[in-house]
C-alpha cells in the first residue's frame, strides 16, 4: 500500500506520516519516538514523548521537502528544550553510529587498496571526523549554553547568532570528495558491490546532514534571533 500525504497535521496518524517518507524515521530516536504507535495521531505520540508537535512536523517538512521555508509562526512555535534536544540527540547519532557504521565498512575496503589509495580514504575520513566533532563541539559547548542564557534573561554582548550564522559550515559537502573516490578513483575490481553499498550509504547520510544543517540554519538561527531582540527590548 502507498502512502502519499500531500498535509502533515496534528491529526495525522503517525504510522500513515512515516510511512508517507520513510526517511522520517531517521527523525523518530532523536525525539525519543520508538515505533509501534498503533493509530495514535501525530499529537497523541508527540504527547507521550513530551515532544512538542509542532516542532516535530517543522522538522518532518524539511525532511520531506528541503527546500522548505518555515513561517514567522513556525519559528514561534518552537520552544528551547525541544529544539535544543532534537540537535544534540543528532549530534549523538551521527558521531555514535552513522560515522562508525560507515568508518567500519570503508576499514574492509581500505585493507584491500593500494597503499596510495588506502592511505588517502584513511587520512580523509580521519579528517573529516575531526572536523564533525570539532563542528558539533562548538554547537554544543558555546551555541546551545548562549541560548539557555538568553532563555534566563542573560545577554552577552560579546557573542550574537550572527557569529554561529556567519561561520556555519556544511558538514555534508567533503562526503561528496570521498564519494569521487570511491566511485571514480580506485581500482575497478576492489568491493564493487560493497563500494555500492557504502556509496549509497554515505548518500543517504550527506542527505540526512543536509536536513540537520537546515534545520539549524532556517529553524535555530531565526528562533535565537526572537529570543535576542525579546532580551533587548527587556
Amino acid at each position: 500500500m502507498n502512502y502519499k500525504l500531500n498535509n502533515m497535521t496534528e491529526n495525522t496518524k503517525m504510522a500513515e506520516l512515516v510511512m508517507s517518507n520513510p526517511k522520517l524515521m531517521l527523525t523518530l530516536s532523536r525525539f525519543g519516538i520508538e515505533l509501534g504507535f498503533c493509530d495514535l495521531s501525530v499529537r497523541e505520540v508527540c504527547s507521550k514523548a513530551n515532544i512538542n508537535p509542532a516542532f516535530f512536523l517543522l522538522v518532518c517538512n524539511i525532511y520531506k521537502n528541503q527546500n522548505y521555508i518555515p513561517s514567522d509562526k513556525e519559528i514561534q512555535s518552537v520552544d528551547i528544550n525541544s529544539i535544543i534536544t532534537y540537535l544534540s540527540n543528532s549530534h549523538r547519532y551521527y558521531v555514535e553510529e552513522r560515522i562508525p557504521h560507515i568508518e567500519h565498512h570503508l576499514e574492509r575496503i581500505v585493507n584491500a587498496c593500494p597503499k596510495r589509495f588506502g592511505n588517502t580514504i584513511d587520512r580523509f575520513f580521519a579528517e573529516y571526523k575531526k572536523e564533525v566533532k570539532n563542528h558539533f563541539c562548538y554547537e554544543e559547548f558555546t551555541v546551545f549554553p548562549y541560548i539557555n542564557s538568553l532563555a534566563d534573561h542573560n545577554t552577552n554582548k560579546q557573542y550574537t547568532i550572527h557569529e554561529f550564522e556567519s561561520n556555519h559550515s556544511n558538514i555534508e559537502d567533503k562526503l561528496e570528495d570521498l564519494m569521487s573516490i570511491l566511485i571514480k578513483y580506485l581500482p575497478a575490481d576492489i568491493f564493487p558491490k560493497e563500494r555500492i553499498e557504502i556509496s549509497l550509504d554515505i548518500m543517504d547520510l550527506s542527505s540526512d546532514l543536509r536536513c540537520h544543517t537546515i534545520v539549524e540554519e532556517r529553524v535555530l538561527v531565526p528562533f535565537v534571533e526572537l529570543l535576542e531582540k525579546q532580551c533587548h527590548e527587556n
